[in-house]
């Protein structure tokens, strides 16, 4: 069985919280071997680090999303600053802009993704990034701080093809969701895929979120689990013509030496 990791779940979420065991036991009975925990606030972002600390195989992020743009202030980049200095914390993020849903006002999510950039910048890790609907305010945003990281992913990529090509061309890393196998709003990602480099792609679930719905059967619950990593992994296979095993493989590896995990 080839080693998979899912670069980002979202293990805090409320839907976990009766059942978190088995579902990880699920996702190493089918190959799940790494796993990157989600922080998208304080709350979430402290809940990963102790859940990573508490399980083999498990790593995360902490950062705020931009839904929660408007926590973000002094007080609360201290905590994620305090939060990052972990060996477990292997990315700052979830953090960008999402104008698809404005949770917060548009300014505010600038104001806040610069302020958690500038944080980051003063202890380099990866970056876990969120870009929906927002591309050249997050790309104009994004390149003036590109040369201060190493390592950096715009995760559940769901953009067009001028966004792809040029976070290629800032060098990021792309993750790509069960969102590809969604019929009614996935079909523009099918000949996209195939542009990513080979050592550009990396995969997850995003779990709850973005049940495949490729995926036969469907589990009644309609929520995502790591283990529904080995479907995405398929489905992107099928897509470039590959044996999933050696997609899975190119992945797992992608994914390691981006966190920097031996």
């Amino acid at each position: 069985m080839t080693p998979l990791f899912d670069i980002g779940a979202n293990l805090t979420h409320e839907s976990f919280a009766d059942d978190l065991d088995l579902v990880l036991h699920d996702a190493r009975a089918v190959g799940i071997e790494r796993l990157m925990i989600t922080g998208s606030d304080l709350t979430s972002s402290i809940a990963a680090h102790e859940m990573a600390e508490e399980h083999p195989g498990l790593w995360s992020t902490c950062g705020i999303h931009p839904h929660h743009a408007s926590l973000v202030d002094d007080e609360a980049l201290s905590e994620l600053e305090r939060l990052g200095a972990n060996s477990s914390v292997r990315a700052w993020g979830e953090m960008g802009l999402d104008y698809f849903r404005d949770f917060c006002p548009r300014g505010v999510q600038r104001a806040a993704f610069e302020a958690q950039l500038e944080l980051a910048s003063r202890a380099p890790k990866a970056l876990f990034l969120h870009e929906r609907d927002a591309f050249h305010d997050f790309y104009s945003i994004l390149n003036h701080y590109r040369d201060r990281f190493d390592q950096v992913v715009v995760h559940c990529f769901t953009g067009n093809e001028e966004a792809l090509r040029a976070y290629i061309d800032l060098d990021c890393h792309i993750g790509i969701t069960g969102w590809v196998c969604d019929e009614r709003r996935g079909q523009h990602l099918l000949p996209l895929i195939k542009e990513i480099p080979s050592n550009r792609l990396l995969i997850e679930t995003d779990a709850p979120y973005l049940l495949p719905r490729t995926l036969k059967p469907k589990p009644k619950s309609r929520r995502c689990e790591p283990k529904h990593l080995v479907e995405v992994c398929r489905f992107l296979a099928d897509i470039l013509e590959v044996e999933p095993s050696l997609l899975a493989s190119q992945t797992f590896t992608n994914a390691n030496h981006f966190f920097q995990i031996p």
